[in-house]
């Protein structure tokens, strides 16, 4: 197998455990934690909260760890994570032990993906680095849509589900440490990036994204059981659907090359909005919700794609911290949007909550690359 395939299904593999099990996961199995647990809307949107959170710190860490002591280590640290925190969510005990293994468990994610950046930099060719990179991160779609078929298959029993998870995790730790190089970060790594023009409108756009997201991500499966009465079936089908349609997240890069990212970011943030009004305005048919997530999952995917070439980009030297910015930024959005999301579901209702999370996926849009990135089409 050539490097830069052994590269590609690794990195594919480590973003399918640590994004669609351990972090994306929780909102499909919500309706059955909270059955158990009795956590409530708020409390949930504090979990969930919680998880984003956990991941804004690893990430920041797993930049500076990956420019230091090199890609390998910290992808490998990644997947051990991961299998920590989703244990504990199998073991908890209650609504306390389970934020706690919420937040590890989302963690991983910050710590998965500058590692892949940088892998990526240093072994695959300037040229396919781009459909390499937006590969991989589709990753995260294919972790979500088979945890729907699992969820299926066990009946909702979520503690069963999220100990197999962690035992795939493990399994990701090993191919990880024989298939990754141990490739530190590039020149100029360290200090803080330049806050230039690009970057803060990445940064703003993605923060509004990642806020948006949290109506599906955090409340997804809530909403349709509360709205469209749908039992564990219909929200497994649903993750199905929404992680089938993020493959198209695989097209990013070259949608990006092709059109620019201007075009791109605001088609994908329109189909966000109308995902989230389909699978949550309780108005759609059933068929209408699931075509919903599938748009949803693929925006979703396509996004988090243009946000990464977008900052890999801006810092061709630093990929690992490129990608970090919008990929964080993202996930301080999606800290601040879940509990607010469930705040407003516990006050005005879920319409008011969904309608208000659409609008805030288009403004994200009011934020572009102008001019050129690294000879790139805006």
């Amino acid at each position: 197998m050539s490097p830069t395939l052994r590269i590609s299904a690794t990195g594919f593999g480590l973003i399918a455990v640590c994004y669609g099990f351990a972090r994306f996961a929780f909102g499909l199995f919500l309706p059955q934690i909270d059955g158990d647990l009795s956590l409530g809307p708020s409390l949930s949107g504090i979990i969930s909260g919680g998880s984003f959170a956990g991941y804004c710190v690893a990430i920041l860490a797993s930049v500076i760890l990956t420019e230091r002591v090199g890609a390998r280590a910290v992808a490998v640290g990644a997947a051990i994570v991961a299998a920590i925190g989703m244990a504990g969510i199998a073991l908890a005990p209650s609504p306390l032990i389970l934020t706690g293994a919420v937040v590890v468990a989302g963690s991983s994610t910050g710590l998965a993906s500058p590692p892949m950046a940088t892998a990526v930099a240093a072994v695959v060719r300037k040229s396919r680095q781009d459909l390499v990179n937006t590969v991989i991160n589709a990753g995260t779609s294919a972790g979500v849509a088979l945890t729907g078929p699992i969820a299926l298959a066990i009946a909702g029993q979520w503690r069963l589900a999220f100990g197999a998870f962690a035992a795939v995790a493990v399994v990701l730790a090993i191919a990880a440490a024989v298939s990754l190089p141990a490739s530190a970060g590039g020149k100029g790594a360290g200090g803080v990036p330049p806050m230039n023009g690009s970057i803060l409108r990445l940064v703003s756009a993605s923060f509004l994204m990642g806020a948006a997201s949290t109506a599906l991500w955090s409340f997804g499966g809530q909403l349709v059981s509360q709205q469209l009465d749908w039992g564990p079936t219909g929200t497994g089908i649903l993750w199905t659907c929404i992680g089938a349609g993020g493959i198209a997240g695989a097209w990013a890069g070259t949608l990006v090359n092709r059109f620019g990212l201007a075009p791109v970011h605001w088609t994908f943030l329109g189909l966000m909005a109308v995902g989230i009004l389909a699978v949550g305005s309780g108005i759609a048919t059933p068929a209408l919700a699931l075509i919903g997530g599938a748009l949803f999952g693929a925006a979703y995917m396509m996004l988090t794609g243009v946000y990464l070439v977008w900052g890999t980009h801006a810092l061709p030297d630093r990929p690992a911290t490129g990608l970090m910015i919008g990929f964080l930024t993202i996930a301080v959005g999606q800290t601040a949007g879940a509990p607010l999301f469930g705040f407003l579901m516990a006050g005005p209702g879920a319409g008011p909550a969904v309608i208000c999370f659409a609008v805030v996926a288009l403004l994200a849009g009011a934020f572009k690359a102008r001019g050129a990135i690294d000879g790139m089409p805006a």
